[in-house]
């Protein structure tokens, strides 16, 4: 029989905030008693909080730094709230702004919904299946008159649009901002006021889209909601903020040695960040293992292959973390070639761009051509020098660092 207690409302407010970042002390206070207020009510009228965080669909996979928020929205939902993971069928027609100096490329309807096919069961790998709403906000979104906007848009004005740093820089620069990228605030923070939601969790560069939700909803008659930003997570550069467009990302559907093996790149600066925000480590285990890093007793490294192992683990499962740890020694510490590795039968010569791509070692023929040109394929551990080559003999191909192909002539 379980006999534990549900956490007090201090412990809940203590736990949903741990972490948040706002920039602001006075916004951080101001929504933590919001939450604090929300969560009384709460238990006192037996209605869940309906939380919800947004992802646009700009690739086919989820990022490691897509998971921050969804670890705060799993923390709610263990608390016993409604969450909502909405998928931005309709935002990512625009594209987020956010964090961008220059405007992103737009997608096509076509494109949007081919990267969403796969998002909920890779968001299931850390939300609860059960306990997980999925919507798509092209649902309501679509059906916004011109005449609509236009009422949102009468509630902004554009000093407030060129008073956000990334939008100010590009304006004192005179690079161009499009007046689509004013929509985008607009349309995520029509989200909250459509799905009447009590918080919405979002990253640090979101807050500007988060509390325009918040005055939307006033204007249409609602409570506004609770804000509960996440710091960001640094790419395996350790620099920027991880993202698909920069190319410093670890794919939630990333191989388990891929996975550890782009860990292990990220500088000895980075461990703290995200161990902080991508592991199911407390902070007090966090703090004992970096300051014996700091004191000399910890191998920065070791500290890393920990970290590796434990964000496998969480995704993939003991077992697959454990061959992962094994086969990045063996390739990487001691030089070896991988004990498995998948097959390409040869049929003849065959040009190296087209194995690449139909061994499924790259997702388009472009950038197999670009990984070749950038001197990231090797053939028997000599670099393959054109895109041009042709290959007839067996061998092993090296595409990067972590992938390896064995070629094989084929029977028939």
């Amino acid at each position: 029989m379980n006999t534990k207690s549900k956490p007090t409302i201090d412990e809940q407010v203590a736990t949903l905030m741990r972490g948040a970042e706002f920039g602001d002390e006075q916004i951080k206070e101001h929504m933590q008693e919001e939450l604090r207020q929300r969560l009384i009510e709460s238990e006192k009228t037996g209605r869940p909080l309906r939380v919800y965080a947004g992802f646009d669909p700009t690739a086919t996979y989820l990022t490691l730094g897509h998971t921050v928020s969804m670890r705060k929205l799993r923390q709610f939902q263990e608390l016993g709230h409604e969450v909502t993971f909405l998928i931005g069928t309709f935002t990512g027609l625009i594209g987020d702004p956010s964090d961008k100096t220059s405007a992103r490329q737009q997608q096509t309807w076509e494109q949007v919904m081919e990267n969403a096919r796969t998002y909920t069961e890779q968001a299931f790998k850390i939300l609860d299946p059960a306990k997980t709403i999925v919507r798509e906000n092209g649902t309501w979104l679509s059906k916004l008159t011109f005449a609509d906007v236009i009422g949102l848009a009468s509630h902004f004005t554009v000093q407030q649009f060129l008073a956000r740093e990334n939008f100010a820089l590009r304006h004192q620069n005179g690079d161009p901002i499009w007046l689509h990228e004013f929509f985008y605030a607009l349309m995520q923070g029509y989200d909250a006021v459509a799905m009447e939601t009590d918080v919405q969790v979002g990253g640090t560069e979101q807050l500007f889209n988060l509390l325009a939700g918040r005055k939307l909803q006033e204007a249409f008659g609602q409570r506004p909601q609770v804000c509960v930003t996440m710091p960001i997570l640094v790419g395996t550069d350790g620099t920027l903020r991880m993202s698909k467009s920069t190319g410093n990302h670890v794919g939630i559907t990333d191989t388990p040695e891929d996975k550890y093996g782009k860990t292990m790149s990220i500088p000895d600066e980075a461990m703290r960040n995200w161990f902080e925000l991508v592991t199911r480590w407390s902070p007090a285990q966090i703090n004992e293992l970096l300051e014996q890093v700091e004191r000399g007793e910890v191998h920065p490294m070791e500290a890393k292959k920990r970290l590796a192992w434990e964000i496998v683990s969480a995704f993939d499962g003991d077992e697959a973390a454990d061959r992962a740890a094994a086969h990045f020694e063996r390739v990487h510490q001691q030089r070896k070639l991988p004990q498995d590795m998948p097959t390409f039968a040869l049929t003849g010569s065959a040009n190296v761009v087209d194995i690449i791509y139909d061994a499924g070692l790259a997702p388009s023929k472009s950038q197999a051509r670009r990984l070749v040109q950038q001197g990231a394929v090797r053939l028997d551990d000599e670099r393959v020098d054109g895109i041009e080559v042709e290959i007839e003999s067996e061998g092993v191909l090296q595409v990067g660092k972590r992938r390896f192909l064995q070629l094989v002539k084929s029977e028939g």
